[in-house]
């Protein structure tokens, strides 16, 4: 028997690869979707992948010609871009999506920083507004909420911290930085998204996602140093300094998202509770073990 076809949004992301690998070891037929122009890269990933760009009209809400009906979705993209995609995943015959949140929608709904707090509350609505058209429309639904994601060299995390204590041999710390830290690596979150897929009592519930390892920020930060086979340089900074430093670093691209509130968050507990996940669809992440193909190039 021929499995059906499944959609994927976001499959040129770091969690993206890691399920596209996935569903093609299964022997899935697979359909990923990109606004980008589609080019040999993206066909090196998995050359079995069909894909297909998206190509939206003026409107935002109409689309090019269906031709597949395709009723199982991953979504990987932010949750917050769903909702425009309802009328494009009713013209496909969804009945069954799979999408990726995140816990921040708990951890920067309080932060100092208004960038953060947007994000909080887009994450929020993304999540709201995805579950009540999903009920309206009797489509299944599942969300994913990782925590700290790392993985490949190409997160805006882990990977971040990197390359700025490759470059300047030291890392600032604010406080104690004894805040707890639940790092999960991008093949368990692609892992939990294959995982919940196929069990099929998994159905409208949300999951926070875990690494496997409980640690402390210094700690983490350590463990990279010790990756980059470094030794680790840690300077205790006063708040002030930390505020002057961030406000210089944000004038170069690559630390532009950079804020204060990052550095206050090194000193409070981000930890979540994944035994739901372990209970319904067996999720056991790895622990915190940074090898050399997680680290940037």
């Amino acid at each position: 028997m021929v499995e059906p076809c499944v959609g994927v949004f976001g499959a040129t992301s770091s969690v993206g690869k890691g399920l596209l690998s996935l569903l093609v070891q299964r022997g899935q037929p697979i359909v990923a979707f990109t606004r980008q122009p589609i080019d040999a890269g993206m066909q090196s990933i998995c050359p079995s992948v069909t894909w297909r760009q998206l190509k939206d009209e003026a409107s935002g809400k109409k689309w090019a010609t269906v031709s597949d009906k395709i009723t199982s979705w991953f979504y990987l993209a932010p949750i917050w871009t769903l909702p425009t995609y309802f009328d494009f995943f009713a013209a496909h015959g969804a009945r069954r999506i799979i999408a990726l949140s995140s816990t921040s929608v708990f951890t920067k709904g309080n932060s100092s920083d208004e960038g953060e707090q947007l994000i909080a509350q887009r994450l929020a609505e993304g999540e709201a507004y995805f579950r009540a058209w999903a009920e309206r429309n009797h489509v299944t639904w599942v969300i994913l909420r990782p925590t700290l994601i790392y993985g490949q060299g190409r997160d805006k995390n882990i990977t971040e911290i990197a390359r700025f204590i490759r470059r300047f041999k030291f890392f600032p710390l604010f406080g104690c930085a004894r805040g707890l830290r639940q790092p999960v690596h991008r093949d368990d979150v692609a892992m939990a998204c294959f995982s919940a897929f196929f069990t099929s009592s998994v159905a409208n519930r949300a999951y926070n996602i875990n690494g496997g390892e409980t640690l402390t920020y210094r700690e983490m930060i350590e463990r990279i140093f010790t990756a980059l086979n470094q030794p680790p340089i840690l300077i205790t900074i006063p708040r002030w300094f930390f505020r002057l430093a961030v406000n210089i670093m944000r004038r170069l691209p690559r630390y532009r998202h950079w804020t204060v509130a990052m550095a206050e968050r090194m000193n409070r507990d981000l930890v979540f509770d994944a035994s739901e996940a372990t209970r319904d669809f067996r999720y056991l992440p790895r622990p915190f073990q940074l090898m050399k193909e997680d680290l940037p190039e």
